[in-house]
């Protein structure tokens, strides 16, 4: 059954880097896993974490944020927030029992949808050796 298993992944996209950086996937004609759910946010710093764990308690295997790189955030701090959000997320999860490799940070600029591509086709691989969320 694992080897049939097809990671979810949902990826937040910050709207001024990630998601730019997943429309030149297409455009540099690159294949992504057609279990991945895009969601596009104004800045990673507005996504809640109440977003992130719903994501995985809906179904997601893992979920990615990327975001803008630290010295190039287009909300000045943005990026910073989600990556202190992260920290804390992780914390909630190792106490929950759930592993915090299901929850990612990846800063790209606008121009890289090759590293875009990459970093989910690497988590991917890394959710498909962990195997379906526990969670229901």
């Amino acid at each position: 059954m694992v080897e049939s298993f097809s990671p979810r992944i949902v990826a937040f996209c910050c709207d001024k880097s990630g998601y730019v950086a997943a429309d030149m996937v297409g455009k540099l004609r690159l294949s992504l896993p057609e279990s991945l759910d895009i969601v596009r946010v104004p800045c990673a710093g507005r996504i809640d974490a109440l977003h992130l764990l719903q994501a995985l308690e809906k179904g997601a295997d893992g979920v990615l944020i990327f975001a803008c790189h630290e010295e190039n955030c287009q909300s000045l701090t943005g990026n910073i927030r989600a990556k202190a959000r992260m920290g804390y997320l992780h914390g909630i999860m190792e106490r929950i029992g759930l592993e915090k490799e299901r929850l990612d940070l990846c800063n790209l600029a606008t121009n890289n949808g090759a590293k875009f591509a990459e970093t989910v086709l690497q988590k991917f691989d890394e959710l498909k050796k962990l195997g379906p969320s526990p969670v229901e």
